[in-house]
């Protein structure tokens, strides 16, 4: 391929010709090749026009299966994903969205059929998904709008009970369709009204706590304190604040979580850490101090080895 760039009278030309290409499903490091521009400038560019950050404009949703091939639950605290998943509508078009097995394995181990769980950074539905295939109520929100919309198409998709693969599908009695909201995860005041409605209708770290008062279990994947940010600069959106500024908002998002949390149960959080200026900033130990200071006490740390992203070689090398 030549690595003669084209050029542009005009930077709305740029941009078109960017997300015509985008369209066609050419690949970022070609488009940046070619037209000499940035991953973070493509990027950057997909969130303004689309209202979200995503790595390809389509994305075909037909439906292979509805479960992971030779799925077992997680037996020990390190977590090895090397295939992100794809059954049911998971995809990995919305940058940053946790694997599948993620919320799968946390759903399995710490809820019951029917039960309640809670995820207030829905980003694409992934937990709503897994919460629909497993024969779980969810209720999952997200501060940006346009996310809410993707998540309610990866949610509608037909599953019979025969089709899914459950331990016991005596317990099991119905598929529970999920409940998408636009909100904020600073503010679950208006949780005590959806869940009566509901209920009639190069490692990352996965922090397990036990809370105390109306959630069976909250099920979520913050972002990372203004490393990849999912709106364009929407009021409230956590991905822009920095270190200090991140943590001090999600102390609001602890507070919320250990007061909707029924007693004993727990909050699964996965954060993965930073860097800055070549130095490691431990994010997820900052965040668990952040959740025990706001009541929780620590039951479980999973340890998430990260695959097949931008910077895996970088820290197998290193």
């Amino acid at each position: 391929m030549s690595n003669q760039k084209v050029s542009f009278k005009t930077e709305k030309e740029l941009q078109e010709t960017i997300l015509q290409e985008k369209a066609r499903g050419t690949p970022d490091l070609e488009i940046g090749q070619k037209y000499g521009v940035t991953f973070r400038y493509i990027e950057r560019l997909i969130t303004r026009t689309q209202g979200l950050n995503i790595s390809a404009l389509k994305v075909s949703k037909k439906i292979k299966t509805l479960y992971p091939k030779d799925f077992k639950e997680e037996q020990t605290t390190v977590w090895s994903f090397k295939q992100r998943g794809n059954w049911a509508t998971h995809s990995g078009e919305y940058r940053g969205n946790w694997s599948p097995y993620i919320p799968r394995n946390v759903i399995l181990k710490y809820s019951n059929p029917a039960e309640l769980v809670l995820d207030y950074f829905c980003g694409a539905g992934t937990t709503a998904v897994e919460c629909k295939l497993l024969g779980r109520s969810c209720i999952a929100f997200d501060i940006n709008n346009k996310a809410i919309e993707l998540a309610k198409k990866n949610v509608d998709f037909n599953a019979l009970l025969q089709q899914l693969t459950f331990n016991d599908e005596k317990k099991h009695p119905q598929i529970l369709e999920p409940e998408l909201l636009v909100g904020d995860a600073r503010d679950l005041s208006f949780l005590q009204i959806t869940h009566a409605a509901h209920r009639t209708t190069s490692h990352e770290n996965c922090v397990i706590f036990k809370g105390d008062n109306s959630i069976d279990l909250i099920c979520a994947h913050p972002p990372y304190a203004n490393i990849l940010h999912y709106t364009d600069s929407k009021e409230g959106d956590l991905s822009f604040f920095d270190i200090d500024g991140f943590l001090k908002e999600m102390a609001k998002v602890a507070k919320e979580s250990f007061r909707a949390l029924k007693p004993g149960r727990q909050c699964a959080i996965l954060i993965g850490d930073t860097r800055r200026k070549k130095h490691v900033i431990p994010l997820g130990f900052k965040l668990i101090n952040v959740y025990l200071d706001a009541g929780f006490k620590l039951s479980e740390l999973v340890i998430k080895r990260q695959h097949n992203c931008k910077t895996t070689g970088f820290w197998y090398a290193n």
